[in-house]
């Protein structure tokens, strides 16, 4: 290279204190996995689903947070500079780096994080703020309205170094997951939500899409959850429900949306989710979207 981009300046210098780096692209989102990676069957295990913790084994900018490095041969090697050239800006992994990133998304939400977690060190965002705290835990997306835990299987943008001292992870933190790889005793009966979804006009009076639109995409958003049977199916149910949202966001209104949300509870519930983290989640989901129809 004849010039180093600034983007890779800064990941060098991230990396020699330790800091595993990677790069985001436009929308600042990650690259896409290289065609090996992302072929049938996948190069690097259950790294294409991040059902699997541990780095990615191929030299390529690969599976999002797991492709970040300290080694600045690969952030210089001939796969890495073509990425490079069109990065944005640098995403680190806080597990990689012993880290937990407490991601306030909005005023609100860091109001409550002064009231009910230790003083850190803090980094501005755009709407928020992210708070560092010394030590590694899983990572979860809504544990409470506008926060995000990221940590062992999540990056986070690089803001800049702060400002105050860095505290230890406490149990305040900790206690904001819920578990939700646990399944249901045998026999055991989980909830008694309905496993149908009796959406329909009579729900949705002002709804813009037809009715076959709406429950094929809640019937591939159901999916989506029910494969998650080992861990993270309450974020994914976030996910759906913040997707399902995104749908309506240009219809009138009413469209529905708590009855697409309880079927989306049904099916966390279903897979191994508390009830009520399973509620929280997709509450929090359907509200990210602003302007949605109701």
């Amino acid at each position: 290279m004849s010039a180093t981009p600034e983007v890779l300046r800064v990941a060098l210098a991230l990396a020699a204190a330790g800091v595993p780096v990677l790069p985001l692209r436009a929308g600042k989102v990650p690259f896409g996995n290289c065609r090996t990676c992302a072929g049938t069957p996948p190069r690097c295990g259950g790294r294409p689903n991040m059902k699997t913790p541990g780095p990615c084994r191929c030299p390529a900018p690969c599976h999002a947070w797991a492709a970040a490095t300290t080694d600045p041969h690969v952030l210089t090697s001939p796969l890495w500079a073509p990425v490079w050239r069109e990065a944005v800006t640098v995403a680190y992994h806080p597990g990689g780096a012993g880290l937990t990133v407490v991601d306030l998304d909005n005023a609100a939400a860091v109001a409550w994080a002064h009231e009910s977690l230790p003083a850190t060190r803090v980094v501005s965002t755009t709407r928020g703020e992210h708070w560092l705290y010394r030590g590694a835990m899983p990572s979860a997306n809504a544990v409470r309205p506008g926060v995000d835990v990221k940590s062992l299987m999540q990056y986070a943008r690089w803001l800049g170094p702060g400002t105050s001292r860095m505290t230890v992870l406490p149990a305040a933190v900790r206690a904001l997951l819920v578990k939700e790889d646990t399944t249901p005793a045998p026999g055991e009966v989980a909830s008694s939500l309905p496993t149908r979804t009796p959406w329909d006009r009579s729900v949705a009076t002002g709804c813009r899409h037809t009715e076959r639109y709406v429950r094929t995409g809640l019937e591939r958003g159901l999916a989506l959850v029910r494969a998650r049977t080992e861990s993270g199916a309450g974020s994914q149910a976030f996910g759906v429900a913040r997707f399902l949202a995104a749908q309506h966001t240009a219809c009138p209104g009413p469209c529905g949306l708590a009855v697409l949300g309880d079927a989306v509870v049904a099916a966390a519930v279903a897979v191994g989710v508390p009830e009520p983290y399973a509620r929280r989640a997709v509450a929090n989901g359907l509200e990210a979207t602003s302007g949605r129809a109701a």
